[in-house]
């Protein structure tokens, strides 16, 4: 008989897929609030070179910010109806009762029309945008369950660094080495947008390390899980893939953004920030792969005789343990063994 596997490949794709989603629509934010900060004009007809490239700039953020977040709303789509069928009742039911998913849908609905009145040039678009995409994250505040914050909250953190990169990249040095109208300015713009992302970004990876420090202590549960369960092999691979990120990342702030200035130091810039990018997805790949494996149980939690199973997140225990039957972790796979 075949091992059952600890995770499905389609899982880790999907994981993925909502992450870089999730990212662009987070990133669009931060870009909008932390790097552009107005800089762009509201109209071109009598705006600078400069400002029509930011408020291009900001058009793109807003476009890219809404595919990930249309994609973000399919994929919660396709989850509502499993969610409505654990609680034993219809999707309008569940929209009725549930106030935690109800206010995500109705927040990503107000991100949504948010993004599109921004693609637009309407800058108002973008309040509604930060209410939607920032304010989801936190409402588990609401529930009086301070631990809800934890996992949206490193997601939130992690988007607001990366998906602003990633933001910054495709929108704002995209949209400046497009403009032939500032090519002697290219090398300034992209000085001002870099200084005002870096700080911003410094400010967002801590967070991303406070609460990714809570979360994984959350899941891994005993230190010795780390190093002795698939969980905790992940784990480490994920903050060895992570310390080439913040690698990266500290090399373009400390090296290459002092260069900037130049079309030499925006093209240098450029690359290596892409670097970074691509060391991120590879994070993020990991990451995938880590959320679809059952987290480790601790091993008082069950007897002797299966400590290893629930070491790898196999098995817990249930009511029926006098008679040695156990249950496996994922619903989705769940088996006995006797």
């Amino acid at each position: 008989m075949n091992p059952e596997p600890l995770f499905e490949w389609r899982d880790v794709v999907l994981e993925f897929i909502s992450f870089v989603a999730s990212f662009l629509a987070t990133g669009a934010i931060g870009f909008r609030f932390f790097v552009e900060r107005g800089r762009g004009a509201a109209s071109h007809s009598n705006a600078s070179d400069e400002a029509r490239v930011y408020s291009d700039a900001l058009k793109r953020a807003a476009l890219l910010g809404l595919a990930g977040a249309i994609v973000t709303a399919i994929l919660i789509s396709q989850r509502l109806p499993e969610s409505a069928q654990r609680a034993h009742t219809d999707l309008g039911g569940l929209l009725r009762t549930n106030m935690m998913t109800a206010s995500q849908v109705g927040l990503l609905i107000v991100g949504i029309i948010g993004l599109v009145i921004a693609s637009r040039g309407i800058r108002a678009g973008w309040y509604f945008a930060l209410l939607g995409f920032v304010g989801s994250p936190v409402r588990g505040i609401f529930s009086g369950n301070l631990l809800r914050l934890v996992n949206p909250m490193h997601q939130l953190f992690a988007g607001l660094w990366i998906g602003t990169l990633l933001i910054l990249l495709a929108a704002g040095i995209g949209t400046l080495l497009k403009s032939d109208a500032v090519r002697a300015k290219r090398g300034t713009i992209a000085a001002d947008m870099v200084n005002s992302f870096s700080p911003f970004a410094l400010f967002a990876s801590a967070g991303v390390a406070i609460f990714g420090v809570i979360t994984a202590w959350r899941h891994v549960k005993v230190l010795s899980n780390l190093w002795s369960t698939p969980y905790g092999y992940a784990l480490i691979a994920k903050l060895c893939v992570v310390a080439i990120v913040v690698g990266l990342g500290a090399w373009n702030w400390r090296r290459q953004r002092p260069r900037l200035g130049s079309e030499e130091g925006l093209h240098s810039i450029n690359r290596s920030a892409r670097a970074e990018l691509t060391a991120a997805a590879v994070v993020l790949a990991v990451t995938g792969i880590l959320v679809s494996i059952p987290a480790p149980r601790r091993p008082r939690d069950c007897p002797p005789g299966v400590r290893r199973l629930v070491q790898m997140g196999l098995c817990n225990r249930t009511r029926r343990h006098n008679q040695g039957t156990f249950e496996s972790k994922n619903p989705a796979r769940k088996r006995s063994i006797r």
